[in-house]
C-alpha cells in the first residue's frame, strides 16, 4: 500500500512538474528592432539602440559590427543583456546592428539594420 501510494505521488509530481520545465519555443518569433532605425544618420557618438520584448525570452544577444556583418572589419559589440535597450559609445562610421532573443531552449533569428555616424 505504502508502495502505490508513493507511486501515485511520484506520477502526480512528474505531471505536475512537466508545465514549470516547459520552456516556450521562441525561435519562429523575431525581435523588432526600435531605434536606430534602418539606414538612419546619426549625428550623435552615443546612441541608445532600443527593440520590443519577447514575452518568453530571457535575454538579448545585441551585436555591432562596421561597416556590416558580411564585411566585418570589426565587430564593436557582442552583449547579452536582460532588457530591452543599451547605449554604447561609437566612432562616426558605417555600422550595421542585430538583436535575437533568447531563453535557455531556444533563440530567434537576427534582426538586422544599418545606421550611419557622421558629425
Amino acid at each position: 500500500m505504502k508502495r502505490t501510494f508513493i507511486y501515485y505521488l511520484l506520477g502526480l509530481c512528474l505531471i505536475a512538474c512537466d508545465d514549470i520545465f516547459e520552456i516556450e519555443d521562441i525561435s519562429d518569433n523575431r525581435v523588432e528592432l526600435l531605434a536606430p532605425s534602418d539606414n538612419s544618420i546619426l549625428n550623435i557618438t552615443t546612441p541608445t539602440f532600443s527593440w520590443t520584448l519577447l514575452a518568453e525570452a530571457e535575454s538579448y544577444h545585441l551585436q555591432i559590427a562596421t561597416p556590416n556583418f558580411s564585411e566585418a572589419t570589426q565587430v564593436v559589440l557582442d552583449t547579452m543583456v536582460t532588457v530591452s535597450s543599451h547605449t554604447v559609445s561609437l566612432d562616426t562610421l558605417n555600422y550595421e546592428w542585430r538583436v535575437r532573443g533568447e531563453n535557455s531552449g531556444y533563440q530567434t533569428g537576427y534582426t538586422t539594420q544599418s545606421f550611419n555616424i557622421e558629425e
